[in-house]
């Protein structure tokens, strides 16, 4: 009755009917309504009927609600990034960090000293690797040097001898086996339901350095405190989950009263822990709805502001793909068991590598995506070289494929050694050579030529490709070894 009563009072006033209903349902009476400000009520009518309400009901200081100074979008993204570099710092664990290099034990100095005597300077971590094998075993001082020999003699093999063509050796390493790949997408490891791209078309993806891989997808570890708890696990999958309204609710139209009736689902509400408050103020913060929210009931009754069918039709389709909950860019999280042990692990379809290492639940170290140049714009360069490695390697070892790490290593520095990931084509390491006639000889040739000529480049002939071109031996190997004729001394008699 007393609901009734305000509806009464509000529309005696010039107030509409559906504004009314709005905040009566609400709970609002007039008596309650003079004492509410305009922030207050912004939550079930607009701006414009919230002003219109206190004026009509007598209420003589009304407080706008404050206008934010505008933002420019760079500065805006510029702080969003900041924010969440802090955000991301602060929960890293210390403990968790590569800890400084720790002077080495009378083991590993003894292991460094014969190395060096047979003139191979060991890398540290080698040392340590030896070390560590031998620590809990008992040997002899005969049998030390001959592990440390046949260390040594091993190193010996793989080093570079200078002006070895490691460029195209690493080309060839890659490209040659690149060629005999033939699965184009396939399961990703663990998850049935899961697409990932593999195969050439991947190993494409990489060194073309893409902005947006064709499927993008996170790998997200938890904190062991989540990990186990497989109801925790599901709580916050659905978190990450992108969940439209659509997935929620019923959606119906009224066209004779130019109204949408939104019918929520408690079940799926339940599933996804979404209250009806949550709709409503998702609904009414929807970009470009020119339309009154109000609760009757258990629904939620969208009234247009206008009389047009076609605006009827467009808000329908702004509110099937309102977003409730869930993290932008991924669509669907999936849990899985990580093999040999209880650990739960959420593997997304979709990317946001910035969004969800802030998250609490997350453990910022183990978790990852595919999508090489986000981890460069979140972590930096070097976590993109990384990334680089790791995703070429799996890209490869997944076909059966095997190339040495080495090669793949250099395409990675080659792509990220000015500070940011570039692609190796013309657009990026190919297209950035200052040979002229290298650039030709990769694409476009004619253009590459005539650009030269108008601009008077000259082409010192330092590389490969351009030597090759003009029939000269390229400094590589033996044409690196340079001959000079001093002439003969003749013999004093």
């Amino acid at each position: 009755m007393a609901k009734k009563d305000t509806v009464k009072g509000l529309m005696r006033r010039g107030i509409r009917e559906s504004v009314a209903n709005a905040l009566a349902d609400a709970g609002y009476k007039l008596s309650s309504l003079k004492k509410a400000n305009v922030e207050d009520l912004l939550r079930y009518v607009s701006e414009r009927d919230a002003i219109d309400v206190l004026e009509k009901i007598g209420v003589k200081k009304i407080d706008k609600p404050k206008k934010k100074e505008p933002v420019r979008p760079l500065e805006l993204l510029k702080k969003r990034k900041e924010k969440k570099k802090a955000e991301i710092e602060k929960k890293i664990d210390p403990s968790q960090l590569p800890k400084k290099i720790k002077p080495m034990n009378p083991l590993e100095s003894e292991i460094a000293k014969k190395a060096s005597s047979y003139g191979i300077p060991l890398p540290r971590k080698l040392v340590s690797d030896i070390a560590k094998k031998l620590k809990n075993r008992k040997h002899t001082k005969k049998q030390l040097d001959a592990v440390v020999e046949t260390v040594c003699d091993r190193y010996k093999t793989r080093m570079v001898d200078p002006y070895e063509a490691v460029g195209i050796i690493a080309a060839q390493s890659i490209g040659e086996p690149g060629t005999q790949m033939t699965m184009r997408t396939f399961h990703y490891a663990g998850v049935a339901e899961m697409n990932v791209t593999l195969g050439l078309p991947r190993l494409i993806e990489i060194v073309d350095a893409r902005k947006v891989p064709s499927t993008p997808m996170m790998e997200i570890y938890l904190r062991k405190e989540y990990a186990e708890n497989l109801s925790d696990v599901k709580k916050i999958a659905s978190n990450i989950e992108k969940t439209t309204l659509k997935e929620v609710c019923e959606i119906e139209i009224d066209a004779a009263h130019m109204e949408i009736l939104v019918k929520p689902d408690e079940k799926k509400m339940k599933e996804k822990d979404i209250e009806k408050e949550d709709i409503v103020r998702k609904i009414m913060k929807s970009r470009g709805l020119k339309a009154t929210v109000s609760t009757e009931g258990k629904d939620i009754k969208i009234k247009m502001d206008e009389f047009s069918f076609k605006g009827l039709q467009d808000t329908l389709h702004i509110v099937r793909e309102v977003n409730l909950k869930g993290v932008k860019g991924i669509k669907r999280a999936i849990i899985r068991k990580k093999d040999g042990g209880d650990e739960y692990v959420i593997y997304t379809e979709g990317s946001n590598l910035s969004d969800v290492l802030a998250m609490e639940e997350v453990d910022p170290v183990r978790t990852s995506t595919n999508s090489i140049m986000e981890i460069a714009d979140v972590l930096g360069v070097e976590a993109a070289r990384n990334a680089l490695i790791r995703e070429a390697h799996n890209t490869l070892s997944e076909q059966g494929l095997a190339v040495d790490m080495r090669h793949i290593m250099l395409v990675a520095d080659i792509m990220t050694n000015d500070g940011t990931v570039r692609a190796i084509g013309r657009h990026g390491v190919s297209g950035r050579k200052t040979s002229v006639l290298a650039r030709a000889a990769f694409e476009i040739t004619a253009a590459h030529l005539l650009y030269a000529g108008l601009k008077g480049e000259s082409d010192n002939l330092s590389g490969v490709a351009e030597n090759i071109i003009i029939g000269q031996p390229v400094t590589l190997g033996t044409g690196a070894v340079k001959i000079k004729y001093t002439g003969i001394k003749k013999k004093e008699v």
